[in-house]
């Protein structure tokens, strides 16, 4: 088995659960981790058990044992920095959403293009047994014709910060570029372009909204200036359509998970016990009829007789699978691309008042990444890509 090195810029909350993956994970050494806090940093790495620290990606950059980088930062420091890892030679692993708004993630993939690496996005919900299962019902024709499929997202009452958790970094647009569509959406609407077969998006119409009341002080503390709630509609080019729900905070009860909808079948996405589950849709002679599939038993006899689908069990076993090469990559940075295609397509419809086609969106996109002396790293100063011009 291949060893594989790997360095991590950012220690904040998200670093800490790419470790517990990390942890379990034979052969794989987080050797070097990089923060501007330096405190942060060492609580980090003691945590670990991580020898090398940098205040300075830039001096991490030039270590040569290093095979990847896994960037765990704020949304707008995504591009420009994993654009700097990419230009070091290194593989680079991301956190969701690829970026701060769609052209920056067009440049993320450029740069992965132009620079001879592989780059992954981390979109959970395209993996484990849950989107497996759905997946081959899907690919089986089990649906028939889809032609519509549903994003749900619920949280009653939980943006970050503001309502006690996390940094507040998560709801300030400089850092975040936007709320809940890109904290959580992201997950619910990559996981059913993957599962439809990317079907290409023709327009895409919505609203978003920042309407409940916070603490007065942390509201003043934050800057808080993003969405809470996210709606969209989305029109593709086969005749498929997608509505979008996606929710920090709002005043109603829960919402049903993610669904699609076809002419022999549905897919309801659902929780059993605490356990992802999936009910299946269909009619026996005229009768409606539903089977929930037994998705941990079924996963779990796999995995014993087939250990190396252990590649799709989540993000990171993927990504260390690639990087050995025992598998395929998932083209997670197009599938994230198309997802933030429709999430910008959803804030420009807001912003202008109306529909938006596909091809406006990339050509009204609009860069937010801190780059440059903005950059809490340092000047960015690797080789010239256009996204530095």
């Amino acid at each position: 088995m291949r060893d594989i090195r790997i360095a991590l810029i950012g220690t904040g909350v998200i670093a800490h659960q790419h470790m517990e993956h990390y942890k379990d994970m034979k052969g794989v050494y987080i050797v070097a981790a990089c923060d501007l806090n330096e405190k942060k940093l060492n609580v980090f790495c003691d945590k670990w058990d991580i020898p090398h620290r940098y205040t300075d990606y830039r001096e991490l950059l030039k270590r040569d044992d290093i095979l990847a980088v896994d960037v765990c930062l704020h949304n707008n420091l995504h591009a420009p920095i994993s654009i700097a890892v990419m230009a070091a030679g290194k593989h680079c692993y991301c956190e969701k959403p690829m970026a701060g708004s769609y052209t920056d993630a067009a440049a993320m993939q450029e740069a992965a293009c132009q620079y001879g690496v592989k780059l992954h996005i981390q979109l959970a919900m395209i993996y484990g047994g849950q989107a497996i299962a759905a997946k081959k019902l899907v690919d089986s024709g089990h649906l028939g014709n889809i032609y519509h499929a549903r994003s749900y997202g619920y949280r009653r009452r939980g943006r970050p910060f503001v309502d006690g958790y996390a940094e507040k970094e998560f709801v300030l647009s400089h850092w975040a570029g936007h709320g809940a569509l890109y904290d959580m959406g992201v997950y619910h609407i990559s996981q059913l372009l993957y599962l439809l077969g990317m079907p290409e998006v023709k327009s895409v119409s919505g609203a978003v909204y920042r309407e409940l009341d916070m603490d007065a002080k942390r509201r003043a503390e934050s800057g808080y200036d993003v969405e809470e709630l996210g709606t969209g509609f989305v029109k593709f080019a086969n005749g498929l359509t997608m509505d979008i729900l996606e929710s920090w905070a709002v005043h109603g009860g829960e919402f049903p998970q993610s669904s699609i909808h076809g002419s022999k079948g549905g897919l309801q996405f659902s929780m059993k016990n605490g356990t992802p589950s999936l009910v299946y849709y269909q009619e026996i002679e005229g009768y409606p009829a539903e089977t929930t599939l037994d998705i941990s038993a079924e996963q779990y006899r796999r995995l014993q007789l087939n250990p190396a689908l252990a590649v799709y069990e989540h993000s990171q076993a993927h990504w260390i699978g690639v990087l050995r090469g025992d598998c395929e990559p998932i083209d997670t940075p197009h599938i994230a691309l198309q997802t933030m295609l429709v999430s910008e397509g959803i804030f420009l419809s807001d912003k202008l008042g109306r529909e938006v086609t596909a091809g406006e969106i990339p050509a009204l996109s609009v860069s937010n990444a801190i780059r440059r002396q903005e950059a809490p790293f340092g000047e960015l100063t690797y080789p010239p890509h256009p996204f530095y011009l």
